[in-house]
């Protein structure tokens, strides 16, 4: 269980790690990253609640046996039960909830999912899940979770209903690590070699409050309360300074999302999809 009180700084920086703010006059950017004269304006991104009460990258703990260097962020998903506020006090409870096996020299997975309520409250605020692909380990057999992991989202054909084009900033990464995913493989140059990269990469989730700022921007008219939840794929990495183009079709209350970056033609998330209410 980890305790995680948070400031309207916090929430505007994680904002600012998202690129928002990047037009300083567009007033609907402007509320996630500005707390306004009354001091009680600021909103919070939905997908902040990848940072809450995040338990860190544990994986390089040396007793998980994990070989950290070639872990890799497979998918994201979140589920928003209440509002987030700007600022407060939350309870974050991780747990491994799944490990499949994907055969010797293939790998594993490996999901965890933490829940994050109100600390005064108790109210469930979101649920959160990561799934890994731990590149360095496998070959276990029996020894991991029944049934399957999760299967992809399927999306839907023909052209998008939306499309909207956000660049990032070159420094992004180092600024999305001080909201607490502080994995060196986003900011060292000799990790990130090590890693198989020319480069550091930007955070998986990161690249998936970009893709959500997109929606709020092409669908939502920035009214985060619509915002239910939202699930990724990760398919490629992203270097800081692509300007990614999100694909967007709306179904209903779901909303399918695929992203790419455009200077390198490369489909960066796929499969991902967010929930409205």
């Amino acid at each position: 269980m980890i305790e995680h009180a948070f400031s309207l700084r916090d929430t505007e920086l994680y904002a600012l790690g998202l690129g928002l703010g990047a037009d300083p006059l567009d007033a609907r950017q402007l509320r996630y990253v500005y707390e306004g004269t009354d001091g009680r304006s600021l909103r919070a991104m939905p997908t902040m609640a990848n940072v809450l009460a995040y338990p860190g990258f544990w994986a390089r703990e040396p007793d998980t046996g994990i070989t950290w260097q070639k872990v890799l962020h497979a998918e994201q998903e979140i589920h928003i039960h209440a509002p987030l506020p700007a600022s407060g006090r939350v309870k974050g409870a991780t747990r491994v909830t799944g490990l499949w096996d994907k055969g010797e020299g293939k790998g594993a997975l490996l999901q965890q999912t933490r829940e994050i309520t109100d600390a005064e409250t108790g109210q469930l605020l979101a649920t959160v899940a990561q799934l890994s692909l731990l590149r360095g380990d496998g070959g276990f057999g029996a020894g991991g979770s029944a049934g399957a992991p999760p299967v992809a989202h399927v999306m839907p054909e023909g052209e998008p209903d939306h499309v909207c084009e956000l660049a990032t900033p070159v420094q992004l990464a180092l600024i999305y690590r001080l909201s607490g995913d502080r994995n060196p493989l986003h900011a060292d140059p000799a990790v990130a070699a090590a890693s198989g990269f020319p480069r550091p990469i930007l955070h998986g989730m990161a690249a998936m409050g970009v893709a959500a700022h997109a929606v709020l921007r092409s669908v939502l008219d920035y009214d985060e309360t619509r915002f239910a939840g939202m699930r990724v794929r990760f398919t490629a990495p992203v270097w800081p300074g692509d300007t990614l183009r999100t694909e967007m079709w709306v179904r209903g209350g779901t909303v399918s999302l695929r992203v790419t970056a455009m200077e390198r033609g490369v489909v960066v998330l796929n499969n991902a999809r967010v929930d409205l209410r």
